[in-house]
């Protein structure tokens, strides 16, 4: 009886593990995972999944540049959320507006530009199944002349 006590309680906790473990921070960035699935579809002919999420920023937070393995698209739940990709300019979204990123484009602006509310965002990431990350930091420039 003892062990299976011993067992139950494992399961528990490690269920409760995997709860905590989709719900981390980067930075002062809230990232919440909402689901992954395996797909049938393909992204550059490796096997895929989607992965759904929801970012969650206070006013004036921001993420650093990035970029995903694969496409993403994203929805804003509440607030504000300014958005640039690769050289484009940035763009203020509003409630109910949409964007999309191709594959490995770089995030250079993901903020929340309001002084006084929530930012929430839903975004939903395609990407190969082996992929190490979903987010990859992009490197700082250097200053030139600097070693």
């Amino acid at each position: 009886m003892r062990t299976f006590l011993a067992l139950i309680a494992g399961v528990v906790l490690g269920i409760g593990g995997l709860t905590l473990a989709g719900d981390h921070q980067h930075g002062k960035v809230k990232v919440t995972t909402i689901s992954a699935q395996n797909i049938v579809e393909k992204v550059d002919g490796k096997d895929a999944k989607v992965t759904m999420i929801e970012v969650a920023m206070e006013p004036g937070q921001s993420s650093q540049p990035h970029r995903h393995p694969g496409p993403v698209f994203g929805y804003v739940l509440e607030g504000e959320y300014e958005w640039a990709i690769n050289d484009q300019p940035a763009k203020t979204l509003k409630v109910g507006e949409t964007f999309y990123e191709p594959t490995m484009s770089l995030h250079r602006v993901s903020r929340n530009p309001s002084g006084k509310g929530r930012t929430r965002i839903l975004a939903v990431l395609v990407h190969p199944r082996d992929a190490k990350q979903l987010v990859i930091p992009e490197p700082a420039k250097r200053a030139p002349g600097s070693s």
